[in-house]
Order: structure tokens, then C-alpha cells, then sequence
């Protein structure tokens, strides 16, 4: 094989490494955190007073998997309190895993989330309530078996 034929493989395998990865890079998969992320860096100051409002609480937001389902423990201030807000369980790396619920609790303040709610995985369960006109924010990572 002459040097000219050597050049002209060369370039056919070059030429079919970038047809690859421009062929990956068209086809991969990409997810926002947020669809509306612009809105949602605007309010990111009352995410932070929420957190310490919420770490200024006597105990922590627990959450923990049981044999029934996720239960979600809002601390001993909170109890027989009318307490409105959402949960959310946000999956990072699968969109269609996430899921949202309005909290809805019991007079010791807390709330049983059914097992068949949430597929197994990875999860950040991103947590606000409303309280007096105060606002509280709380985020726990959980991992759905």
C-alpha cells in the first residue's frame, strides 16, 4: 500500500469518527433541572430563608421508607397546626420519575405516601410548607427500593 492510499484511509476513518459523534451528540438525551429555571433563580432568596426558618426548627423534616410507604415527619412544632404546601420527588437523571403531592397531614404532622406512588430510585425530595404566613423549605435525599 503507497503512501497516497495510506492518506485517503486515513481520512475515510476521520471522516466516519465525526460522522459518529455528531451522530451521538444530535441523539443524546438532555433534561433541565427546571423547565422554567429563569423563574425559579429569581425566588432562590426564599428558598434560602425557608432552609434556615426550617433548620432553626427545633428538630428536623424526616422522611424514611417503611414497609407502607415514605412517611414524611414535619418537627414537633408543626403538629395540630394548619400547615399548607407541596411535596416534591424530584428524580435527577429520569424526568418521568418525578412527582408532586400537596402535603396533606395528619394531626401529629405527618404524612404516609402510598408505596406504589414513587418507582425505585434515586430521589431529592424537595419540601415547602406555609405556616403563619412564614415560609419553609426543607430538601432530603431518598433512596426509593
Amino acid at each position: 500500500m503507497n503512501w497516497g492510499n495510506k492518506l485517503l484511509v486515513t481520512f475515510i476513518v476521520f471522516g466516519a469518527g465525526i460522522t459518529y459523534l455528531v451522530y451521538r451528540a444530535v441523539n443524546t438525551n438532555y433534561e433541565l433541572v427546571e423547565k422554567d429555571y429563569y423563574k425559579s433563580e429569581l425566588r432562590y432568596q426564599q428558598r434560602i430563608d425557608g432552609t434556615n426558618r426550617a433548620n432553626a426548627l427545633a428538630s428536623p423534616v424526616k422522611l424514611q421508607q417503611t414497609e407502607n410507604g415514605i412517611l414524611l415527619q414535619l418537627p414537633e412544632e408543626m403538629k395540630n397546626k394548619t400547615i399548607s404546601g407541596r411535596v416534591w420527588f424530584y428524580c435527577a437523571y429520569d424526568e418521568s420519575k418525578d412527582q408532586q403531592f400537596e402535603l396533606m397531614l395528619t394531626d401529629d404532622g405527618a404524612q404516609l405516601f402510598n408505596k406504589g406512588s414513587l418507582l425505585p430510585g434515586s430521589y431529592t425530595a424537595k419540601i415547602n410548607w406555609s405556616l403563619d404566613g412564614k415560609e419553609y423549605y426543607s430538601e432530603n435525599s431518598l433512596t426509593v427500593l
